[in-house]
């Protein structure tokens, strides 16, 4: 990557800004890429911003109700396996 001193940019007369291609392409923030902007103490601080909303395993823990008795280890793995061999045999 170039020396981040000498690379510059210009805000335009509508408050954009136009980041070097070097640092683009780095961080492979393509056209489109949603950027958080935070202000520090140092400046102006860019990172992408997640693609995916923020959630807590409490949201998603009911997502997939069951009722009945538990299953054991043997008994998920023993389903993973059936589920393969179907997927196997179906191509």
């Amino acid at each position: 990557m170039a020396d981040p001193e000498k690379l510059t940019t210009i805000i335009s007369t509508k408050g954009q800004v136009i980041l070097p291609k070097t640092i683009r392409r780095q961080r492979c923030w393509d056209a489109g890429t949603r950027l958080l902007v935070e202000d520090t103490p140092d400046g102006v601080l860019l990172k992408s911003a997640s693609v995916f909303a923020r959630t807590r395993p409490e949201d998603v823990f009911a997502s997939l109700p069951y009722s009945g008795a538990p299953k054991t280890t043997e008994d998920m793995e023993a389903g993973i396996v059936a589920e393969a061999k179907r997927r196997h045999a179906r191509g």
